[in-house]
């Protein structure tokens, strides 16, 4: 008989999921987790492509300091987070850029990187924030964070990137939809010129902002925006549409600003986090969805109840499994993954074996 909640087909009922739902769920994690890697390299240490325009990072809470500490912060690549910190405690920092890889450094003392022993004692110029030390925004507290009574969502800087809690950015921020990129106020206090390009939004009589879609052929388009608009000094976060780096004046009086206040990255299309998840999404290996599918199509009903409670359970299975890493904090591995399949493999051999004993 049919199990109530689960169906064979496309149709959904009440209370009830189908395998493709499954399916496009564990499409769709595998499609976030890739665009978060970016196509980052698990094998092999990035130190040796310099300081990586963006890449996925990692703090190691057991290898470097506590907050207060005289010593430096410190960030690790994915493949160093594997290969040389397996079981420690790590941090997630989802993205940074120019940096290059710290592990087995003067940061971490005695302890050298084993994937890449030669290494500078120190990244001259990496930088660094408390993101390192595991805390957030700026009331400065870990995320998720067990004290806060009203989780709130976050959101990234792009100039600092500090993450900010939505109730801390000084004003209420757009839907997701609305905006592409965050500026922090503090980022807008100390980058001045970023104000100018702000216009007040048509649309909502809210603090949304926008971006004025407006080219000129001459001269500085910084200073003509400067003097169209009168207050050209924001305090507050400001939100800015898909698009809007290519706004921005390239004049050699406007490229000499950025390259002083460091900045010189907005008007560099590969650093936009869309950018940097794209190119996971590209390098994402093919689904084995279609195949499964397929494979079900060619069973007949009772092969198919038969199918789906054995994939059903070793989905439970698996998220069992992998529930440990995540309770004690570490990192799956390959290795990890494999040992799991050895041993689904291994029961199963020994489940089927005593068949062979049977004539029919």
């Amino acid at each position: 008989m049919e199990p109530n909640n689960i169906q064979l087909n496309d149709e959904e009922e009440d209370g009830g999921i189908t395998l493709v739902d499954v399916l496009e769920e564990e499409a769709q994690l595998e499609e976030d987790a890739n665009a978060v890697l970016g196509g980052s390299d698990d094998k092999n240490c990035t130190y040796s492509s310099g300081y990586v325009k963006r890449q996925a990072l990692y703090a190691c809470i057991t290898c470097t300091p506590k907050p207060g500490s005289k010593a430096q912060s410190a960030g690790v690549c994915l493949a160093c987070s594997y290969h040389c910190h397996d079981g420690h405690e790590l941090i997630e920092l989802y993205t940074k850029r120019n940096f290059r890889c710290d592990c087995g450094n003067s940061n971490f003392g005695a302890s050298k990187c084993t994937l890449e022993a030669e290494k500078d004692a120190v990244n001259e110029k990496n930088t660094y924030n408390h993101n390192y030390n595991g805390l957030y925004c700026t009331c400065k507290k870990p995320y998720p964070d067990p004290e806060d009574l009203n989780p709130d969502e976050m959101v990234q800087c792009i100039i600092c990137e500090d993450w900010l809690h939505n109730r801390h950015l000084g004003q209420v921020p757009p839907s997701d939809s609305d905006y592409s990129e965050m500026v922090c106020d503090q980022c807008m206090k100390e980058h001045e010129f970023l104000a100018a390009y702000v216009e007040p939004s048509d649309k909502t009589s809210n603090c949304e902002l926008r971006v004025e879609v407006e080219v000129e052929p001459n001269g500085c388009l910084l200073q003509q925006k400067s003097a169209k608009n009168e207050n050209t000094t924001s305090v507050k976060a400001t939100f800015w549409p898909e698009g809007w780096r290519s706004q921005l004046c390239r004049c050699s009086k406007c490229l000499e600003l950025y390259n002083t206040e460091n900045v010189e990255f907005l008007i560099d299309e590969q650093d936009t986090v869309e950018f940097y998840e794209a190119k996971g999404k590209e390098r994402k290996q093919p689904s084995h969805n279609d195949q499964l599918m397929m494979a079900l199509s060619s069973l007949d009903h009772v092969q198919k109840v038969e199918a789906i409670h054995e994939y059903q359970s070793f989905s439970a299975e698996l998220k069992e499994y992998l529930k440990k890493f995540a309770d004690n904090k570490k990192i799956v591995r390959a290795e990890d993954i494999q040992e799991f399949f050895g041993k689904l493999k291994e029961r199963k051999r020994q489940k089927v074996q005593p068949m062979s004993h049977f004539c029919w």
